[in-house]
């Protein structure tokens, strides 16, 4: 697809994206030193009476309707083949479904867009208007110092609410539009949109559009049972027993999403052993705090670091090796019989990382008699991660079971990693946690290295 030079007095950057009814280009408007998005209706219907009159009709409403939680419209024009066009804010941070692509979000994060979504489409509500296309790609977010500033978007399916028991086609997106939606004639009302609200929750906590009858805890175990029952609710195949109205589910997902972080508060202040971070803060409280930092060879940009009885070594990245405890650990951290054994925790803020919510890597290395014979320990469970499948890894020449937790707030990803190694007639569990986006826990296991101890 060429790109113009200008549309109207606006200089063009380059496509953002394109779809079966519009086109979607970067704009640079060089007068006021902005970046804007310029909507065009496709060529292929321009002469379209019904599909023009509907554009146009969404850059009306976007005009009318103006809050913070939606779109605006900035300009309106017309190409000289007749194609008419709507300028709106550039938003830099991309779509929802952009967002989706690595997978599912941490549960508060998801709750707090919804309400965002649920806000802003409460809003459109208020003004008269019915939205009938939610979904992640029509959810755009604005970068903001605090949080990205969400904003609902494409309201080329809206329709005003006066009109909405005239329909007469099925309009929205499968696996998004209410049941309703594909019954041509059937009136509809706010509550098609809060079904919609509720299928993009359920996208946002579980990675996948919802079927019927799903809940988010069957794709994702872990999802607190009031998070189910909201998005039960919003998604019920009868209008009558969703929320009435998207003003009620956003004040519902605003006190979900305040539950959650108050959850997460009591579980840090009690430090629950074996709980992630419940993890990391028993594991740490199980070192003991003395020790040397003992730095050896180790590949470029990289530091090794061993405990202080020499037993286990591990190399990690260096900007991870600011702070080393050495002095071992205590395996009933994780239910394994035993006493104090080898083991060193390196990180660059020790302090820091065994809080949860920090975005801090760094590794854990405990070695343990019982995982030589057998036993089973019992491992974090990284609520509200969401758990990959288990796979095996090779570390320190012998079969390790590799458990990883990824999609964790922050963003932040753990590793839990356990081996028997017979030649040394014991075991070890490490844990990785990392923040970049980067799984080096392969490379990271590579650079284990075991000696023997009684």
């Amino acid at each position: 697809m060429p790109v113009p030079d200008k549309i109207g007095r606006y200089r063009v950057l380059r496509l953002i994206g394109s779809g079966a009814f519009a086109t979607v280009w970067l704009g640079a408007d060089d007068a006021l030193e902005a970046s804007v998005a310029i909507k065009v209706l496709a060529d292929n219907w321009a002469y379209h009476a019904d599909l023009r009159a509907r554009f146009e009709e969404e850059g009306r409403i976007m005009r009318r309707v103006d809050s913070p939680l939606l779109v605006r419209v900035l300009d309106v024009g017309e190409l000289p083949d007749g194609r008419p066009y709507l300028v709106m804010p550039f938003a830099a941070g991309g779509t929802l479904a952009d967002r989706l692509a690595a997978g599912p979000m941490p549960v508060r994060e998801a709750l707090l867009v919804a309400a965002d979504i649920a806000g802003g489409v409460a809003e459109l509500h208020a003004a008269g208007v019915l939205h009938r296309d939610l979904k992640p790609s029509n959810v755009l977010f604005q970068p903001a110092d605090d949080r990205d500033r969400v904003l609902v978007a494409d309201l080329g399916l809206a329709k005003a609410l006066a009109n909405a028991s005239g329909f007469t086609i099925a309009a929205g997106t499968p696996g998004y539009a209410a049941p309703e939606q594909g019954r041509p004639g059937f009136g509809l009302d706010v509550r098609a949109d809060v079904y919609g609200i509720g299928a993009t929750l359920h996208h946002m906590l579980t990675g996948r559009p919802a079927r019927p009858g799903d809940r988010p805890s069957r794709g994702r175990p872990g999802v607190p049972p009031t998070v189910d029952e909201i998005v039960r609710r919003a998604l019920h195949p009868d209008p009558r027993r969703r929320w009435a109205s998207a003003a009620e589910l956003a004040g519902a997902l605003r006190a979900a999403a305040e539950s959650t972080r108050e959850g997460a508060r009591r579980r840090r202040a009690l430090q629950v052993p074996v709980r992630v971070g419940g993890a990391t803060l028993a594991l740490a409280a199980a070192l003991a705090l003395a020790g040397s930092a003992a730095v050896l060879p180790a590949p470029p940009g990289w530091v090794r670091v061993r405990d202080a009885a020499g037993v286990v070594s591990i190399a990690v990245p260096r900007a991870w090796a600011g702070h080393l405890r050495d002095a071992g650990w205590n395996p009933s951290a994780l239910r394994l019989p035993g006493v104090h054994a080898p083991g060193l925790v390196v990180a660059p803020d020790l302090a820091a990382w065994a809080d949860p919510a920090s975005v801090l890597p760094g590794v854990f290395v405990g070695a343990s008699d019982a995982l030589a014979g057998g036993a089973t320990p019992a491992l974090p469970d990284h609520e509200p991660c969401v758990r990959q499948p288990d796979r095996t890894a090779t570390a320190a020449g012998a079969s390790a079971q590799v458990r990883r937790w990824t999609s964790c707030p922050g963003p932040v990803s753990y590793s839990e990693v356990v081996l028997a190694v017979p030649q040394r007639a014991y075991g070890v569990y490490v844990q990785i946690k990392q923040v970049d986006g980067v799984d080096r826990t392969d490379e990271i296991l590579a650079g284990l290295r075991l000696s023997a101890y009684s």
